[in-house]
């Protein structure tokens, strides 16, 4: 008995054929898989661009941060809408042409970003006050550019959104203080008692378990997106080195 038969038990070709359909379901299952877990990547990718892009035509809250005036929600979410699609793109391309270089860099992409979040993660756990100290600082930096019209926008905005006033409380705006910190506009003006930047904090606080579940979520579809694709790849490989034999 030679080793082929020993790999391929049955009648000869008919057992080895028989094992290679076997592997081509395999593959065509995971293919599908795939391509319908990268195409529902990328329609997420499409709706968190679009909120961005939604966002950014509401209000510039960039502004609010003096040194880092592009770092803003809507920034941050055409960024990852964008790059959401282009990796989903790789993954759909990958899948429906059987491509390993395609595969691979899907892969690797997903890899990073992980890895990206991951970071991220550990630096706002173990350096959250200096972040919070750091934030709050560049907020009154920002304010002090009051006169400029575009600063002074984003403030209205988010002042009337949130119902604050300045950074801490309206001492921050001197003897200028806006119109968009009055709890009604007339007269006799009352000022919103608590400053945006705590109201923000108590905001990321109060829905710090929501988030943290939705990082959770998208970390364990970005595990499996990983999966699908290396298993795929495995798949591939196997076959072409089936073929040879």
């Amino acid at each position: 008995m030679n080793d082929k038969s020993m790999l391929f038990p049955g009648k000869g070709a008919q057992g080895r054929c028989g094992i290679l359909r076997m592997a081509q379901g395999c593959l065509k299952t995971l293919k599908y898989m795939l391509f319908a877990f990268n195409l529902i990547f990328w329609i997420c990718g499409c709706i968190i661009m679009g909120l961005g892009i939604y966002l950014l035509r509401l209000n510039n809250f960039g502004a609010l941060l003096s040194s880092l005036p592009s770092l803003s929600i809507a920034n941050i979410l055409i960024v990852v809408g964008t790059v959401t699609m282009v990796v989903a793109f790789l993954g759909c391309m990958g899948a429906i042409k059987e491509n390993k270089c395609l595969l691979l860099s899907f892969f690797i992409l997903l890899l990073l970003i992980l890895l990206i979040e991951v970071t991220a993660a550990i630096i706002l756990f173990f350096y959250e006050s200096q972040i919070t100290s750091y934030i709050e600082n560049d907020m009154k930096d920002a304010l002090k550019n009051k006169n400029n019209t575009g600063i002074l926008e984003a403030w209205d905005g988010i002042q009337k959104q949130l119902q604050c006033c300045g950074v801490t409380n309206h001492t921050d705006w001197g003897d200028t203080v806006p119109k968009s910190c009055c709890v009604k506009e007339n007269r006799n003006c009352t000022y919103f008692q608590k400053g945006c930047f705590i109201q923000v904090q108590q905001w990321f606080e109060a829905n710090f378990l929501i988030l943290g579940i939705a990082v959770i979520c998208v970390s364990i579809v970005q595990v499996l997106g990983m999966s699908f694709a290396m298993t795929m790849y495995c798949h591939i490989c196997n076959n072409y080195k089936s073929y040879d034999n």
